[in-house]
């Protein structure tokens, strides 16, 4: 609801209110939902898709879909959007790579993905991949952690 609140204060401010000019600029919004993606850890290789999984020290992680059950609750970027913000990211030489949240059903999880894309905005996961996430101790790579802060920046100062 803040969030809400929060656009329909700023188009107040600088248009005349209406509520379809709300709706419009939350539609015609762009968003990195930045959070942090299951590194592929290899104690517990069974909740991994091997191929799909990201990897530390290979930079921050586009996670196209997140949702479990199928389409349950899920979060899924359009292609083109994807595409804009790898073509950002390869003309800033942000190292990035594509990871899942882990094998259906027995990894994965949510993000606010979801709640973004329900006002119609494109939105992507995208953050650093952590390895033994929700663990009294969780591990990253500094170099991830450098490319997300790059990346961040990157798409703060871009017209994705």
């Amino acid at each position: 609801m803040f969030f809400e609140e929060f656009v329909s204060e700023l188009v107040r401010l600088t248009v005349d209110y209406s509520e379809i000019k709300v709706r419009n600029a939350l539609s015609n919004s762009k968003a990195l939902s930045a959070d942090v993606n299951s590194a592929f850890d290899p104690t517990f290789k069974e909740v991994f898709e091997g191929r799909n999984a990201s990897k530390l020290g290979f930079g921050i992680v586009l996670t196209k879909y997140t949702g479990a059950r199928g389409k349950a609750g899920a979060s899924d970027a359009s292609a083109e959007y994807v595409g804009k913000i790898r073509k950002l990211f390869n003309d800033k030489k942000i190292a990035w790579q594509t990871g899942e949240l882990g094998k259906v059903d027995e990894g994965g999880g949510g993000t606010v993905a979801k709640y973004l894309a329900e006002y119609n905005m494109d939105v992507l996961d995208c953050g650093p991949p952590i390895l033994a996430m929700h663990a009294p101790y969780e591990v990253s790579s500094k170099a991830d952690v450098y490319s997300a802060y790059e990346g961040y920046k990157a798409f703060f100062g871009s017209e994705v």
